[in-house]
């Protein structure tokens, strides 16, 4: 990511929104150029055909039970987490850069 100018800003992005019992958090999905792209478990492949940025509001509450399945990229790539404040605690083992794999725990909400 380093050595490619404006990386996450030039692939494909998904920007989710939630509402948790610690506050708003987002996840952002960066799909990589080689991405044959990005699916959540609510609306399946998002993809907008002329690639335009787009907001979408789904008019309901989306609920997800805790540790379920949100969404997959159809090729490996790179999510983000967005939290506010100290809302988590990442655990020690975990550090910038680092890959983790599906269903690791890298941290907890803090009171939880």
């Amino acid at each position: 990511a380093n050595h490619v100018p404006d990386l996450f800003a030039r692939n494909e992005r998904l920007v989710c929104i939630f509402d948790g019992p610690a506050g708003s958090y987002a996840i952002i999905l960066v799909g990589a150029m080689i991405v044959a792209g990005i699916e959540t478990v609510w609306s399946g492949q998002v993809a907008p055909p002329n690639k335009l940025p787009s907001a979408i509001d789904y008019g309901t509450a989306i609920e997800l039970p805790r540790g379920a399945e949100m969404g997959r990229f159809k090729l490996g790539s790179t999510v983000i987490l967005l939290f506010g404040g100290k809302t988590m605690h990442w655990h020690k083992h975990i550090s910038a850069g680092q890959s983790v794999r599906v269903g690791e725990t890298i941290g907890a909400l803090q009171g939880s």
